[in-house]
């Protein structure tokens, strides 16, 4: 597991030599330890720095719980704060109608205003054919109204959002069917999720960039699903835990988003305990010498 590390403990680490490459913490708490035994006013400024520190390792994931990062929303422009039922959801955001993010009247209009909700112009190498198009509304869909993306949900600062996702798993099936649709219509940008010439307050081509068609820009259908946009998802094999964009139902990306939430949490606290538990070896250490 990865987490930013608190400005303090980048301090300490300064002071005594260590560069920060190595960004899991109780690594860092190993090596600690063993200057401890060349070095022992290395130790007290560890016990003073312990409490910024153990903040700083919470903050990977905002100190939530398994139940918290299952039942949060992105931060964003049109997202409820928590997942509820909404009733009724417009034509493709139906399937998450029993638990979404998103409202109806917010769906409604994303199927019927093209520049809705962010001003982000799909259709900007030409009209994208109706089988590529329908795709593009279903990843906005997903993107509105998933009650499944806390365990992926980083901090970013925008004028449309304070949050983004990274790295969720995509079931090949979907990102191969997705590809399929779009790979001979035309674009001029690989990576949808930056770049862009916003002058005339819509999207449009940066500038250079020729219009081209999908498969020119990307390749294949791994590369098009994780880089359309800017890493919001990984392609992984439909044997593993990966979401799904299409179902009718029950929707099947809770088992997995429970899956990752768990591992988050079990993977902070088997952290936290590593770094107390060679802190207090180390003090004994501490003690050891001084006596």
């Amino acid at each position: 597991m990865e987490f930013s590390m608190c400005s303090s403990c980048v301090i300490c680490m300064n002071i005594i030599g260590i560069k920060p490459y190595d960004r899991r913490f109780s690594c860092l708490m190993r090596r600690f330890l063993l200057l401890t035994l060349t070095d022992m006013w290395v130790l007290p400024v560890l016990i003073l720095l312990l409490p910024w520190c153990i903040m700083g390792q919470q903050s990977a994931t905002d100190g939530k719980t398994e139940e918290q990062l299952l039942n949060s929303c992105l931060d964003g422009m049109h997202h409820k704060q928590v997942p509820g039922p909404e009733g009724s959801l417009y034509q493709q955001c139906s399937p998450w109608k029993d638990r979404a993010c998103c409202r109806g009247n917010v769906t409604e209009k994303m199927h019927q205003d093209q520049l809705f909700p962010y001003n982000f112009q799909w259709h900007h190498c030409g009209q994208l054919s109706p089988a590529c198009e329908r795709h593009f509304m279903q990843d906005l869909c997903f993107y509105e109204c998933s009650p499944n993306l806390g365990p992926w949900l980083v901090k970013i600062q925008m004028k449309i959002r304070n949050e983004r996702f990274v790295n969720v798993p995509l079931c090949s099936s979907d990102c191969n069917q997705w590809w399929q649709a779009c790979k001979d219509d035309l674009t001029c940008s690989g990576n949808w999720g930056k770049g862009w010439n916003w002058t005339s307050g819509v999207n449009q081509c940066p500038r250079g960039n020729q219009c081209k068609t999908f498969k020119k820009y990307f390749g294949d259908a791994t590369n098009f699903c994780q880089k359309i946009w800017d890493g919001s998802f990984t392609v992984v094999p439909d044997t593993e835990p990966c979401m799904t964009q299409w179902f009718d139902g029950l929707n099947p990306n809770n088992a997995v988003a429970r899956k990752r939430a768990t591992e988050i949490v079990q993977a902070s606290a088997g952290e936290l305990s590593a770094t107390v538990s060679y802190v207090l070896l180390g003090v004994g250490i501490f003690l050891v010498k001084l006596w």
